[in-house]
């Protein structure tokens, strides 16, 4: 299980992890519930390049990111510290 603190959105948490290479089991802990739980769905066995390829880089309103983008950069980070 991997639990990343995001920066400027307003989800605080995100909680994953990674199977066999897939994105599972994504929690984000505040933000917009609704919108939240159809991402998590949306990227539940996901390769992880692809989940990353998908998410980086959506921005929210005015932020420079978004729950997706912080997603992306989460898998990313796991994804460092699973291999490294």
């Amino acid at each position: 299980m991997y639990v990343y603190t995001t920066r400027g959105i307003c989800a605080k948490q995100i909680s994953f992890n990674i199977d066999n290479g897939a994105v599972t089991n994504v929690t984000f802990y505040g933000g917009c519930n609704g919108n939240l739980k159809g991402i998590s769905k949306l990227v539940e066995g996901m390769p992880v390049e692809e989940a990353i390829e998908r998410l980086r880089g959506i921005t929210c309103g005015g932020k420079l990111s978004s729950c997706p983008d912080q997603l992306a950069r989460a898998i990313e980070e796991g994804t460092t510290r699973q291999v490294g």
